[in-house]
C-alpha cells in the first residue's frame, strides 16, 4: 500500500516508488506516479468511479454511441484491432485501408507511381488543420529517418505568410509535389481555402493537380466527391466514428508513415498492445488508470493543475503539441453530460529536455505551485555517439532528468516520469495510446463528454458570421461613398461596430482601393470608402 508522499524521506520515498511503479516488459515500458500526491485513501476511495469508467470505456469500445449531439460511435481503438470492430463489414474496411495505404506507400517511394510529368515524387505537402496537422507532424518528427522517404511540408494554418514560405520553398518542384488534402466533413473552411491557394500555384508551374492530389476524408463528403469527379491519385477514408484528435492510427498518421518508410504496422502494433494493457479493470494494474487518478488528484478534480510535459528526447518535441489538442479539446468543457456548469479541463504545455533546464524550470521548482510534471525518457542511445573524453550525452540528459525531478521534489512539486526501454515506431503508438485511454477514464471520473467539442464549433460558427459580415460590409462600400463606422453599422444593422474596425482594418492594409480618412487613434473619427 503506498504510503503518503513524503519527498523529505528516501525510504518513504522508495516504499511508494516500488509499490506504485507499473512495468509491462512486452512494450517496455515504465510508469512512475509516485511523486504525484495519489496515496491509498484516494485509491481505496475512487474505486466506485473507476468501475464505472472501466464499463463506459468498454461499452464504448463495442460501439455504444459516445457523441449524443452527433449519434456517432468513436472507434479509434478499432484502428489497430479491426477485429474488435462491431461488424464484420467495418472490420473489413479498417484492415483493407491499412493495406492500401501502404500498398500506396511502397508504389510511391519505389518509383511505381510518377509525377505527371514523368520521374519519382520528390516532396509531400500536406494541408490538414488541428489533429490532421498535428498528428502526422508528431508522426514525421518523432519517426521519419534521416534521408529516408519523402520530405514532407505542412500547411496547418491559413496564414498567408505561412502559405507563401511554403510554396516559395517547393517552387520549382510543386510539379513532382504529392500534394495530401485532409479534410474530414470535406467542408472546413482552411483545409479547402490553402487547398484552391496550393493548386493555384501549382497549375500556374505547369503541374497537373489531379495526378498529384490526395484526398483524406469520409466517404461522400465533398471532398471526397471532387477527387472522384476528377479523378485524384488516390482517395483514403477517414471514419466517421473518428475524430480529429484521434485519428493518427487512421490514415491521418499511417499515410505520414508510408510516405517515409516507416514501420506503420508496428506503429498500430504498439498501440493495441497498450490497449490491452489499459483494459485492466484494476486501478493499480491500468496505467492509464494511473495516470487519470494521478491527474484527479493533483488537480482536486477540477483540473486546478496544468500538465506540464517535458519529454527528454528532440523525436518527441512536438509530443507536447500533440497533447495539447487531445486533452485540452477532450476535457475542456463547460457542461457535464448532466447539463451542469462545470468548467472543466486541464491545461497542457511542455518543452524538452534538458532544454526546460535553461527555460522554466526555474518557475516550476521556485514559483507558483500550480501544475504536474510528465516527464518522458527513452534509454536507448544511438552507438554512432560514443563517449568521447568519458562523458557520453545520454549520460548528461540522464543526469538533467533526474536533476530536474530531484529539484522539483525538494521544494514538494508534483511529477510522473514514463520511461520507454527504446523508441521506435512502436514505442510510439504505445505513448499515443496510452493517453488516449487515459483521456477517456479521466473524463468519466469528472462526467463530462471527451469525444464532442462544442466550444470549437461556436468558435466557426462565430468566424463564418464575421466573413458574412465582410461580404457585406464589402458590398455596401462598393459604391464609393465614405461612411463611417457608425453610419455602415446602421446601414447593415449591427450594433457593435468593433468588428467593422477589425475587418476595414485588415482590408485597407492589403487593398490600395481603401480610403480612410480620421484618426486609428481614435476609431470613432474614421471613414472608410473604397474608390
Amino acid at each position: 500500500m503506498p504510503a503518503d508522499f513524503d519527498g523529505s524521506n528516501p525510504a518513504t520515498r522508495w516504499a511508494r516508488f516500488c509499490d506504485l511503479l507499473w512495468y509491462d516488459e512486452g512494450l517496455g515500458l515504465w510508469l512512475d506516479v509516485s511523486r504525484m500526491a495519489l496515496n491509498q485513501r484516494d485509491i481505496e476511495g475512487m474505486q466506485p468511479a473507476f468501475a464505472k469508467a472501466f464499463a463506459a470505456m468498454a461499452a464504448l469500445e463495442s460501439g455504444a454511441i459516445a457523441n449524443p449531439d452527433e449519434q456517432r460511435m468513436v472507434g479509434h481503438y478499432w484502428l489497430r484491432t479491426p477485429e474488435l470492430a462491431p461488424d464484420a463489414e467495418t472490420a473489413g474496411h479498417i484492415a483493407g485501408e491499412i493495406d492500401r495505404i501502404e500498398a500506396f506507400g511502397h508504389q510511391v517511394l519505389a518509383g511505381g507511381l510518377q509525377a505527371p510529368g514523368g520521374g519519382t515524387f520528390t516532396d509531400v505537402l500536406w494541408i490538414g488543420i488541428g489533429g490532421s496537422g498535428l498528428g502526422p507532424l508528431l508522426v514525421i518528427e518523432a519517426l521519419q529517418a534521416e534521408g529516408q522517404g519523402l520530405p514532407f511540408h505542412f500547411i496547418d494554418n491559413v496564414d498567408p505568410q505561412g502559405i507563401s514560405r511554403i510554396l516559395g520553398r517547393l517552387d520549382d518542384r510543386l510539379g513532382t509535389t504529392l500534394v495530401i488534402v485532409v479534410s474530414k466533413s470535406g467542408g472546413t473552411p482552411e483545409p479547402r481555402i490553402a487547398m484552391e491557394q496550393v493548386r493555384a500555384r501549382l497549375e500556374q508551374r505547369g503541374g497537373r493537380w489531379a495526378g498529384q492530389a490526395v484526398a483524406v476524408t469520409m466517404v461522400g463528403s465533398r471532398l471526397d466527391r471532387l477527387a472522384e469527379a476528377e479523378q485524384w491519385l488516390a482517395r483514403f477514408d477517414m471514419f466517421d466514428w473518428v475524430g480529429g484528435r484521434t485519428s493518427i492510427t487512421s490514415a491521418v498518421g499511417l499515410l505520414p508513415a508510408a510516405l517515409t518508410g516507416t514501420d506503420l504496422r508496428a506503429f498500430l502494433d504498439g498501440a493495441a498492445a497498450m490497449d490491452a494493457a489499459t483494459r485492466a479493470a484494476a486501478l493499480t494494474a491500468n496505467p492509464a488508470a494511473l495516470l487519470a487518478a494521478s491527474w484527479h488528484v493533483a488537480g482536486h478534480g477540477r483540473g486546478q493543475r496544468d500538465m506540464v510535459v517535458l519529454p527528454y528526447r528532440d523525436r518527441l518535441a512536438v509530443f507536447s503539441r500533440y497533447l495539447q489538442q487531445l486533452v485540452m479539446e477532450s476535457l475542456g468543457k463547460k457542461l457535464s453530460r448532466d447539463g451542469q456548469v462545470v468548467n472543466q479541463g486541464i491545461a497542457v504545455y511542455g518543452n524538452k529536455g534538458s532544454t526546460d533546464q535553461h527555460a522554466y524550470v526555474q518557475q516550476l521548482r521556485d514559483g507558483v505551485d500550480n501544475f504536474f510534471v510528465s516527464f518522458i525518457e527513452a534509454l536507448d542511445d544511438p552507438a554512432d555517439i560514443p563517449a568521447l573524453a568519458g562523458e557520453r550525452p545520454g549520460d548528461v540528459l540522464e543526469g538533467f532528468l533526474q536533476g530536474t525531478r530531484t529539484a522539483l521534489m525538494e521544494s514538494g512539486r508534483q511529477s510522473l516520469t514514463i520511461t520507454l526501454r527504446r523508441f521506435d515506431a512502436r514505442s510510439l503508438g504505445a505513448l499515443v495510446a496510452l493517453f488516449e485511454r487515459a483521456v477517456g477514464l479521466y473524463a468519466e471520473l469528472v462526467n463530462v463528454n471527451a469525444y464532442d467539442q462544442p466550444g470549437v464549433e461556436a468558435g466557426k460558427l462565430a468566424a463564418a458570421s464575421i466573413l458574412d459580415l465582410q461580404g457585406r460590409l464589402e458590398g455596401l462600400l462598393a459604391d464609393g461613398a465614405p461612411r463611417t463606422l457608425e453610419a455602415l453599422g446602421q446601414e447593415l444593422q449591427t450594433a457593435d461596430p468593433e468588428p467593422l474596425f477589425w475587418i476595414l482594418r485588415h482590408l485597407s492594409a492589403n487593398d490600395p482601393a481603401y480610403r480612410v480618412s480620421g484618426s486609428w487613434a481614435e476609431p470613432a473619427s474614421l471613414a472608410f470608402a473604397r474608390v
